[in-house]
């Protein structure tokens, strides 16, 4: 491998952790406002409609590793 190939390489990879690193971040954010808004949620003046939503919703930030949530409350509440 040369040198000018392993620093294109080097380069794209950077690239690439950024941009998962962004999205990462984009992420934490829609975790965070889902979790509180699970957290106010009222399930029982919710429409039919939506119960099974709001059940899916809720398992699955209930689901999420205790450091991804607190890394997800911390996020939204910086961009208030």
């Amino acid at each position: 491998m040369t040198a000018s190939t392993q620093n294109t390489g080097t380069f794209m990879l950077s690239k690439e952790i950024d941009m998962l690193m962004a999205e990462r971040q984009h992420l934490l954010k829609v975790a965070g406002a889902a979790a509180q808004f699970v957290a106010v949620l009222e399930s029982n003046k919710l429409p039919g409609t939506v119960a099974t939503e709001a059940e899916i919703l809720a398992e699955n930030v209930n689901a999420l590793p205790e450091d991804t949530l607190k890394d997800a409350l911390r996020s939204i509440t910086r961009a208030k």
